[in-house]
């Protein structure tokens, strides 16, 4: 197997620690064909215009990580914005005292493109806008080369900035957010940083009040509590406008949310989702993907989980006609099941590779000794309940870094004991000895 040392890092890495790799995953996707197809086909509609949710329900273990990890390397691809974060007790859809805000200030940390995967991405975004928009004025009004000494020059870049972003002004928060901008590029222009780190906690939704913000941008406003959902359609319409596809948001453990306690903040925050859906599904936005990983309790459960709000009990119903054989992914409920054995089998053999790729040694594990782990594995007490294929990786990559660093080590303790073939020329010489007997 041919593969950068970067990637197979990432993969041995995040999965020995319990993780989804953050690249690399073409070597190790197995079983999931269709949803990365209709991934993409989801993407190319996104891409043209309209907006989708999607929901991924499975239990623990079964993927949704993956399949999200999946759609940030597609949507990079792509030439798509992608933010992530993961709902905790402190991140929620709604909620008060910045819990909500709490969740996009997450996701504008994490926010990335192809060449800033790892997040932190926003300044690269806004600098590369302020460099394209430079380069055009030049190209353009004929100058010689980018004059920020020329006032005219400097008018010239604003009147194409403002230009991107009036666009903007008839969206909620859209005024604030071009506003911001332009305080961006003038910090930008007069190399001060400080007017940019500023307008950066702004954007990132750091302020918590407005007097301060007032104080030291001049806006009216701040991303708080009760609009940041606004902000986020705004950002998806910012990053169409400057020449990307649009923006991914991919939501984890959403199991978070159906732990709240409290009746009523708990209906609030599917009260959010169900705002989300109408506003994907009826075309009130442009260019944004939505993706919120969950388990079934948390889908189906009628009296704590999404199916106890009737409005969307109504609307993520599944397909009546699906089955687990012929399945309708273009819905906006996914439901996982977890990898078949053939195809864990398949994984452990591309990982046996990597592991050998990566640490430069010729694999010695044979197909036949990895068939036997996984019969060992599903074969243990409460294995059907409580085994995931997560936790067969971690436990299979930890008998490949043994083997590999202790060479005498009795790998039937791991793979069992392997049936031998008897030697034709050792039967042949047994009848031999027979006879001359």
């Amino acid at each position: 197997m041919k593969i950068k040392k970067r990637d197979s890092a990432a993969i041995l890495n995040s999965l020995l620690g319990g993780v989804v790799p953050s690249r690399g995953l073409q070597y190790i996707m197995v079983g999931r064909a269709e949803e990365a197809k209709q991934i993409v086909t989801d993407l190319t509609n996104v891409k043209n215009g309209s907006s989708v949710i999607k929901l991924i329900i499975g239990p623990f273990g079964s993927g949704k990580s993956f399949i999200q990890a999946l759609t940030q390397q597609i949507a990079f691809a792509e030439k798509f914005v992608v933010a992530k974060a993961d709902f905790t007790p402190e991140r929620r859809l709604y909620g008060s005292e910045g819990k909500a805000v709490a969740i996009y200030t997450e996701l504008m940390k994490n926010l990335s493109i192809a060449t800033v995967p790892d997040g932190g991405a926003l300044p690269t975004i806004l600098d590369k806008w302020i460099g394209e928009v430079q380069a055009l004025v030049v190209q353009e009004k004929d100058y010689g080369s980018v004059e920020f000494d020329n006032p005219q020059f400097v008018k010239d870049v604003e009147k194409e900035i403002t230009a991107v972003v009036s666009k903007m002004d008839e969206l909620t928060g859209g005024y604030d957010f071009a506003r911001i901008l332009n305080l961006y590029f003038k910090g930008f222009i007069e190399d001060n940083s400080e007017l940019q780190r500023k307008a950066m906690r702004w954007l990132r939704g750091e302020y918590g009040t407005k007097t301060e913000a007032k104080a030291d941008l001049g806006v009216r406003d701040i991303i708080n509590d009760n609009n940041y959902y606004d902000y986020i359609k705004v950002l998806s319409q910012f990053v169409k406008q400057i020449g990307y596809s649009g923006l991914v948001v991919n939501l984890d453990e959403a199991i978070n949310l159906y732990k709240i306690t409290h009746p009523q903040t708990r209906d609030k925050n599917y009260e959010t989702i169900l705002k989300i859906y109408n506003d994907t599904l009826q075309g009130n936005v442009e260019g944004l993907y939505i993706s919120l990983g969950g388990t079934p309790e948390f889908l189906e459960d009628e009296r704590r989980g999404l199916f106890s709000y009737g409005a969307l009990k109504r609307r993520l119903h599944s397909n009546p006609h699906e089955t687990q054989e012929y399945r309708d992914l273009s819905q906006p409920v996914i439901k996982l099941t977890p990898l078949k054995h053939d195809d864990t089998f398949v994984l452990l053999r591309n990982l046996r590779d990597i592991h050998a790729e990566h640490f430069s040694y010729e694999a010695t594990v044979s197909d036949d000794e990895i068939k036997n782990f996984l019969r060992s594995e599903y074969s243990r007490p409460g294995a059907a309940e409580h085994l995931t294929v997560g936790d067969i990786i971690r436990t299979f990559l930890g008998a490949l870094n043994i083997i590999y660093q202790n060479p005498d080590y009795n790998r039937a303790d791991i793979f069992g004991e392997m049936e031998v073939a008897p030697n034709p020329s050792s039967a042949i010489q047994s009848r031999f000895n027979r006879t001359e007997g």
